[in-house]
This record gives C-alpha cells, structure tokens and sequence, in this order.
C-alpha cells in the first residue's frame, strides 16, 4: 500500500466521519419530532435501494451478492445493526449529541475486550490496561452517584456494546463471507426487519422534514459509500484511528446546532477513552 493511498484512505475517513455526524445531527432533529422507528425504517428503505444498486452492477448480480452459508448469522448481524442504530438515535433526543457520542466512543476498547471470547483473539496486559482506562472514562462522563447518576446515560453506551458485537461479527462472517456480501445483507434484513416494526409507528410528516428525510437517506448512503472506498484504497489499521473525529464532528454539530454543553467530567471522559482506543488500535497494527 502506497503513501498516498494511504492518505486518500485516511482523507477518506475524515469526510465519512464528516457524513455520518452530520447524519446524526438530521437523525436528532427527526427523532425529536418523529417516532424513531419510522425514521430508521424510512431511511432503511433508501439503504436496501442503494446496497442493491451495488449489488447488481456487479459479477454474478444479487443472486451472487446474496450468496451466503451462514445466512442465520447475517441476519442476526443486520438485526443488530438496525437495533443499534435504533438505541443510538434515541439516545440522543435523550442526551444530545456530545454526551451521547462521548459514551459511544468507547466501542472500539468493548471490541478489544469482546475479541477473545468471541473471536479467540489473545489480549495482551496492555490492552486490557487501556480497555480499563477507557472504562474510567466513561465512568467519569457518566458521573455515578447518589441524586447525580442519569439512567438514561446507559442507553448509549448499550448501543456502543451492540456496535462492537456487531463488528466482531461483521469480522466472524468475513472468514467465509466477502464483504459486498455482507454488506447487502446489512442493508437487506435490516430494511425488512424495520419495516416489520416501523410501519405500525407511521406518522403524517411536514414538507420540511420529508427535505431533512431525503438528506439523511443521501448521508446515509455517501457515508457508507466513502468508507467502502476508504477501505479499498487503505489498510484499516492505518484509517481507524481518524475514526474518533465523528465524536469531534458531532460534539461541534451538537453544539452550534442543537445548543449543547460540554461539561469537563464530559471532556476529560471523552479524552480518556480516545487516548485508550488510540493505544489500542497501535498495539493491534504492531501485533500484526
């Protein structure tokens, strides 16, 4: 891999994690407004269009797309998936933007430590080291204690645990499955398990937020796009790391957009976790 792929990869990332915090913020504002199950359904349906589109300009068509010998776990994997996205957008009309992705940037140290058990990866001292001062990050943000702890501060930090079982699964299926294959299985199950929930929550929407419905669908669909090519032109060990800047992204979104606060216990939580995960991801690319 060439330096300068290695630099289109990494400028790659920074515009996906651009897409998806802008994504996030469209999401807050619909969630806010709408039931959160019509919302992911509708731009599940956009996300099933797109993956087919992909799927059928290339070999083999859908049927080949489609082709799989763990169907059972594909399902399961684009249920998840669906499911996290579903926790994670009601966390923020629970908590905003800035907190909501402070506890959710924690997902890579919960991958590092689900990895074993579910993969039979080996963890070394160190990582387990900065798995648990990731854990004391979150802790501070969470800032547990009598008359101060938020429950609803649990909402997204369960779906950054669904995250991280879902992308050690996305790498369990990879062993057999590729990923154009597991990509139009995401988008596919995921659009029709929605569908089976959302349409009983269908809601009449103003002209205005069918705009905003449209651009989500569009960042959506780009932001998927870019981190596919992402992944084409650059090792993911060199990129991931720049992955942390959504929790930039969004934090800024959230509050010149949406008015939020940063509090230091948020702050100094939030750096705690990037710092762990950094590490992490250093030490997995010299393990390899």
């Amino acid at each position: 891999m060439t330096l300068q792929n290695t630099r289109l990869g990494i400028w790659l990332m920074v515009l996906t994690t651009f897409i998806f915090a802008v994504q996030d913020g469209i999401s807050r504002h619909l969630a806010g407004e709408y039931n959160v199950l019509m919302v992911v359904m509708i731009r599940y349906w956009f996300f099933a269009a797109f993956v087919m589109s992909i799927a059928a300009r290339k070999a083999g068509g859908l049927r080949a797309a489609a082709a799989t010998r763990q169907p059972l776990m594909q399902g399961f994997r684009a249920v998840l998936l669906v499911a996290e996205i579903c926790v994670m957008i009601f966390g923020f009309t629970l908590l905003g933007l800035v907190e909501s992705h402070a506890v959710f940037a924690c997902y890579p140290l919960l991958i590092a430590a689900l990895s074993g058990p579910v993969l039979g990866e080996s963890v070394g001292w160190r990582r387990w080291v900065a798995i648990g001062v990731g854990f004391i990050g979150v802790i501070i943000i969470l800032k547990p204690g009598i008359g101060v702890f938020q429950p609803q501060a649990i909402v997204p930090f369960i779906a950054a645990l669904m995250f991280a079982l879902y992308g050690l699964l996305t790498r369990y299926v990879a062993r057999l499955d590729s990923a154009a294959t597991s990509f139009f299985w995401t988008g596919t199950v995921g659009s029709v398990a929605m569908t089976a929930v959302g349409m009983w929550y269908w809601e009449p929407m103003t002209r205005p937020d069918w705009i905003w419905m449209g651009a989500l669908c569009i960042t959506g669909a780009a932001g998927h796009y870019t981190l596919i090519k992402c992944y084409e032109v650059a090792e993911a060990s060199a990129v991931q790391p720049f992955a942390y800047l959504q929790l930039l992204f969004a934090s800024t979104i959230g509050i010149v957009v949406f008015s939020e606060a940063i509090r230091l216990n948020v702050a100094l939580g939030s750096a705690l976790i990037v710092a762990a995960g950094l590490f992490t991801l250093w030490r997995q690319r010299q393990a390899t």
